[in-house]
């Protein structure tokens, strides 16, 4: 499927690196429950010269877990390792990340739910002892050699709680779960951004935009990229309201920033199967869509919404549903 606007998940066209992202605590802006708990562990790690705990970070796609490990790392002014799941295939590729870590640093895994078991084996001493069990040989000459490695933290990110294992997930001391950006959070992020790529956004312009990014900030930066491109076009010379709305009517992003995808989504539960409930494989089979991505990109945000309820059963449109497409309930929810 041609990459969703709306979609939370990292894209090709999405800017990378320093030059959006907040390079500190007081630079990042939400989350504020989790900015605060996080600074009273790195004070308190820094203080006792000790690396900061290991950090598992649980959240949709696209709500900061990965600007949060730099910024962790950065905070406790150490060196930052990243790698993925599907990346580290072996043990030996494991092994060879954890050497050539120094005392304090950082190791950032995302998708760390897809780390394979004998990978996984490896990891458990090295996060609670620092040390690294090595086999040398083969067969009967087999034998194990226990090294010691430098302490580090380890930070887990994850869209799939579920697919964690629970020996991965009790040994992360910190555990964090974001929540979607409220409205306000998403207009300030769109403001600070957009001298960045080179444009002006006025309040009201950024806010409508805010509005529409579903609560997350990568959407709302793909917009103000949008935006830009309309105004530009249009000749003017910063992003207004009108330049705004012009771009999420071009896009079918609606008020509360669905898009056609959603509104399918919600027209097939009620129009094919009665508003539900319908299986998950079923409501991919119609939508010709993987399951796993219905389940961790698509759904999320329409049940934050309360438009559908996961019950045992499958997937369930609510009244809320059904209004916002116009249409009347035909059964009681």
């Amino acid at each position: 499927m041609v990459n969703r606007i709306t979609a939370p998940e990292r894209q090709d066209g999405d800017p990378t690196g320093r030059t959006l992202r907040p390079q500190s605590l007081a630079e990042f802006v939400g989350q504020a429950p989790i900015r605060e708990r996080l600074q009273v562990y790195i004070q308190a790690a820094k203080a006792r010269r000790e690396p900061l705990d290991h950090v598992l970070l649980l959240s949709p796609p696209g709500l900061g877990k990965t600007t949060l490990a730099h910024i962790i790392a950065r905070e406790m002014g150490r060196e930052i390792k990243v790698s993925s799941g599907p990346a580290i295939e072996r043990p030996g590729d494991l092994a060879a990340i954890l050497t050539h870590l120094s005392p304090g640093d950082v190791l950032f895994v995302d998708e760390i739910h897809r780390l394979r078991p004998p990978v996984e084996e490896v990891l458990y001493p090295a996060m609670e002892d620092y040390k690294l069990d090595i086999v040398v040989g083969e067969g009967p000459h087999a034998r194990s050699i226990r090294l010691d490695l430098a302490p580090f933290t380890l930070v887990g990110a994850t869209t799939r709680e579920g697919l964690l294992t629970t020996p991965l997930r009790d040994r992360f001391e910190v555990v964090f779960r974001l929540d979607f950006y409220e409205p306000e959070e998403l207009a300030e992020i769109v403001a600070r951004a957009a001298p960045r790529i080179g444009c002006v956004v006025d309040r009201e312009a950024a806010r409508e935009l805010a509005l529409r990014a579903r609560g997350t900030p990568r959407i709302a930066i793909r917009l103000l990229r949008r935006a830009r491109d309309v105004a530009q076009v249009g000749g003017m010379d910063r992003i207004t309201t009108r330049a705004a709305q012009e771009t999420l009517a071009m896009l079918g992003i609606d008020e509360l920033g669905l898009d056609a995808l959603d509104r399918r989504i919600l027209e097939i539960v009620i129009d094919r199967f009665e508003g539900g409930p319908v299986g998950l494989e079923t409501l991919a089979s119609a939508l010709g869509e993987d399951p796993n991505t219905i389940a961790d990109l698509y759904e999320p945000f329409l049940i934050s919404l309360g438009f559908l309820r996961r019950t045992p059963q499958g997937r369930l449109a609510t009244d809320r549903a059904y209004t916002h497409l116009g249409r009347t309930p035909t059964r009681l929810l």
